[in-house]
Order: C-alpha cells, then sequence, then structure tokens
C-alpha cells in the first residue's frame, strides 16, 4: 500500500476543505496584543494546554530544577535566583526527585485537610518538603491538582521502574538524592492580595531556601546512574552541589517578594501549582486577574462534552471551551478565562465555519475518569466539501470530497521513518506506531457533580505515556541509544 504524501494531502485539505482554517491559539498567533499573558495549563483553541508555548513563557520566570541538577557555583544576579526560588515553589517535588514518588494513592482523602491561612498552608509545604515528608507535600495541594498529578506521577513511576531506569529498591514515598530545606520562612500577611473569594496570593519575604543534589544517591538502576553522572558531571566533575538562598536578599533586589498562590477547598487553604504559575506569569506582564470568572459547564456525557469542546474549538469559542473544562483540577482556566477570551477577541479571532457533523466515540473507564476514544469523525466546510475519519483497528478510512484512502499502522510508521529521524529500530517504530493507532486518538473525560468535562491535564498525560507502555527495556535502551 503507498503512503499518503503528508505535505500534498494537507495542502489539498488547506486548499479545498475550509478557507479559513482552524482558529488560531491565542498565545502564538501573530498581531497579540503588547503584553498579552501566555498563560501555562490553560486551554489552546482545542482546549488542552501548550507545553511549548508554557515552557517559552517561564524559561526565564521559573526554570524547573530536574533531579541530579547541579548548579556550578551561585548564580549571577537576582532575576536568576528568583527565578530558581519561584521555580523550586511552584514545582513542589518536581524539584525533589523528579516529580513521580509523592502519591501514596491509600491515602488519597487526606488532600482534603487544608491550612487555616494562606501563609499557613504555604508553610506546611515547604516544611513538608525540608522534612522529607513527601505525602505530606503532595497532602498540601489544591485537591483537584494533586488527584491529577498524583494518579500521572504513579503510573510514571511505575512504568519507569518497570523499564529499568529506576532501581528496584526505589521507594515511591522517599525519592533520594534531592533534598530541599526551607527555614525561617517569613510572609507579609498584611500585603496578601485577594484574587477572588477563593484564592489568595501569599507574600514570602524571608527565610532561607537550600537546594541539595547528589546525583550518586539517586534511585536509578546501576547503568542508567553511570551514564546520568558521566552527562551531568561532564564540565565540573562534581557529584554534590548545595546551594543556598537567603529570601530578604532576593526580595530586596527584584523589589517584590516571591507569590504563592494558595486556594480554599472547603474552609482549608492549599498551595496551588497551577494558579501559582499563572500569577507569576501575570505578574511578570504587570497585568491583574480578571475580575469575573467564566463557570463550569459541563455535558451530560462524556461523548456529548467531547462533541461539544471539538465544535467549539471549531467556532474559535474559547469561552465554551473553558466552560467544558474540569472546574476542580482546571479551576484556574476559569478564573482567567475572561482575560483570554478578551485576548482572542482582539486579535480578531474568527469562526472556522466548519461544522461537526457527526462524532462517535469508543468509552473506556481510565484512573480519573472516561477515554473517550473518536472512531468516527465527518466535518462539513462552508465550501460544501466533506471530511470524514472511520477508525478500523489500526487503520483508518479517510474520504475527502470523493477521495478515499485507508491509512494503516504500518503507512504510518512509513511516513515517520521518511520525514522524521527516529532512534527506534523499524521494527520497533511499526510496532509502537500500530499500537498507537489501534489505540487512537481520543480525550479522558472527568465527572464532576454529575456533569462530565473534558481534561487536558489527564488527556496529555495519557498521551504522553502510551509509548512508554508498549516498550520494553531493551527496546527503551536501544532508542536512547544506551548501548
Amino acid at each position: 500500500m503507498t503512503a499518503v504524501s503528508t505535505p500534498e494531502y494537507g495542502h489539498h485539505y488547506g486548499q479545498q476543505f475550509g478557507q479559513q482554517g482552524p482558529p488560531q491559539n491565542p498565545h502564538h498567533a501573530p498581531g497579540a496584543p503588547a503584553g498579552a499573558p501566555q498563560v501555562p495549563g490553560t486551554p489552546g483553541p482545542y482546549g488542552y494546554p501548550d507545553p511549548g508555548q508554557q515552557q517559552a513563557s517561564f524559561a526565564h520566570t521559573a526554570p524547573v530544577p530536574q533531579p541530579g541538577y547541579v548548579t556550578p557555583g551561585p548564580p549571577e544576579g537576582g532575576r536568576r535566583k528568583r527565578g530558581l526560588i519561584v521555580g523550586l515553589v511552584i514545582a513542589l517535588v518536581l524539584a525533589v526527585g523528579g516529580g513521580a514518588t509523592w502519591w501514596v494513592l491509600s491515602e488519597r482523602e487526606s488532600v482534603a485537610s487544608g491550612a487555616s491561612t494562606p501563609e499557613d498552608a504555604a508553610t506546611r509545604l515547604l516544611t513538608a518538603l525540608g522534612d522529607g515528608d513527601l505525602l505530606g507535600a503532595a497532602n498540601s495541594l489544591a485537591p483537584g491538582e494533586a488527584a491529577v498529578l498524583g494518579d500521572q506521577l504513579q503510573e510514571a513511576f511505575t512504568e519507569f521502574t518497570r523499564l529499568g531506569v529506576l532501581s528496584e529498591d526505589a521507594d515511591a514515598s522517599a525519592f533520594s538524592g534531592i533534598s530541599f530545606t526551607a527555614e525561617n520562612l517569613r510572609f507579609d500577611t498584611a500585603a496578601a492580595e485577594q484574587v477572588n473569594d477563593r484564592v489568595t496570593i501569599a507574600k514570602l519575604t524571608g527565610g532561607t531556601f537550600t537546594l541539595d543534589a547528589d546525583l550518586d544517591q539517586l534511585p536509578l538502576s546501576p547503568e542508567y546512574r553511570d551514564a546520568f553522572i558521566a552527562a551531568a558531571t561532564e564540565d565540573s566533575g562534581q557529584t554534590a552541589a548545595r546551594e543556598t538562598v537567603d529570601i530578604a536578599t532576593l526580595v530586596k533586589q527584584s523589589g517584590s517578594p516571591i507569590r504563592i498562590a494558595t486556594v480554599n477547598v472547603d474552609g482549608g487553604w492549599h498551595p496551588s501549582l497551577l494558579y501559582t504559575l499563572v500569577d507569576n506569569a501575570l505578574a511578570e506582564e504587570g497585568m491583574s486577574w480578571p475580575s469575573s470568572s467564566i463557570p463550569a459547564r459541563g455535558a451530560d456525557s462524556p461523548d456529548e462534552a467531547v462533541r461539544d469542546i471539538v465544535q467549539a474549538a471549531l467556532n474559535a469559542d474559547l469561552n465554551r471551551v473553558i466552560e467544558l473544562l474540569p472546574p476542580d483540577e482546571m479551576a484556574v482556566a476559569h478564573d482567567v478565562g475572561p482575560l483570554l477570551v478578551q485576548t482572542l477577541a482582539a486579535q480578531g479571532a474568527r469562526r472556522s465555519g466548519v461544522q461537526l457533523l457527526d462524532l462517535q466515540t469508543e468509552d473506556t473507564p481510565v484512573t480519573g475518569g472516561t477515554l473517550a476514544t473518536i472512531t468516527k469523525l465527518e466535518l462539513a466546510a462552508p465550501n460544501g466539501s466533506t471530511l470524514s475519519v472511520s477508525k478500523d483497528g489500526d487503520c483508518y478510512d479517510v474520504g475527502f470530497s470523493g477521495r478515499s484512502e485507508r491509512l494503516c499502522g504500518a503507512d504510518l510508521a512509513a511516513m515517520l521513518a521518511q520525514n522524521a529521524e527516529m532512534d527506534a529500530s523499524p521494527e520497533v517504530l511499526e510496532r509502537l506506531t500500530r499500537v498507537l493507532a489501534d489505540q487512537g486518538i481520543g480525550m479522558i473525560t472527568t465527572e464532576v457533580d454529575g456533569k462530565h468535562y473534558v481534561s487536558p491535564l489527564r488527556t496529555l498525560g495519557d498521551l504522553g505515556m502510551r509509548m512508554y507502555r508498549e516498550l520494553s527495556p531493551e527496546e527503551f535502551r536501544a532508542m536512547l541509544e544506551f548501548d
């Protein structure tokens, strides 16, 4: 079978199926208003956050330390140190062992316990990290965030242990090699900012943060640890390092305190990773939180939620996209939503005119929700042309204005091998592509108060783990050219 040429087919589609094309991402479209925020974790036009945009937006503001990251000497300038501290705060356990180790599913209910004040919430988090109580750090997070991140990080820990990256005795509740200590923390309680009746920004003004890294203690398998240490210490030759930052000095240099967003849930305060990210982005741009929010308005079923968000994306209706995001794990999108909608409108976004004629899904229960895999999709463009895609095993029947084509996993693997440099062998690549094609494209939905919402965090996390589930340790090592 001959694979369809991607450029030719894409050009044909773009020329005939809807001249306007899909709505542009409001964070990337040209002509954005000066100072328009680029907010991570919030939806692009298709309801998913844009990882590339998030990385670009925060590369200068909040770098996330990774396991084994060693800074050769103190950073230069207050701004760089400030980025390190904000990164430590918002990354939480990402700075303590790569983030995949602190969740214990049997303790899920304890997440509901919050602190009495925003400052206590932030202190509880940092104290738990300093004591090595990673479960306590997890429990202090906003419940919606803790649940989705916990599910994904636990799965990641399991998969990387199976693949031989983590050692067999790696402890999911005590990740070694990285330690974080916070001492004598002081907050300016009078300066705390109330975003709304649920969200308050605590202002950290004093104390110290100390990050210790010892690469020899990372719970990696010997072969991966040796290779990692060799790469990480190529210049410095050091396997251990310590850095301490004085918060008061940092605040004096930057002219503003460290901002930590906290959320009130059922009368208790919890630090929030997503709200802290968005708040620091807005503060960096000199912008304020909107005075109103976009309320959640879910669908009656997982299938309806997927259909509604696809049509809303085609309509460039960002307001409806945000309505369909979970009100717990994506509460930040609802609160910053009016600003995003305003930004999109200022860019002159228009409806594509494409109508969703049919969308069918196959629902599968997954951890934390339902995976709605798209099995049939039919679209109609304003010029009368139609596009249909139907799933049949690992093959897809594509129809376009009288043309038809059948694409299977082997065809897609050949296209990937021809158009991209892949480390995997042709056999491994074809098997992976067949499996992924057979699994199909879908969205994970969650149910809150009887309504169904599309979860971008769970959907992206699931997509990221699919390949790893299908690889053997030997295949994974070969893909990394580890041998």
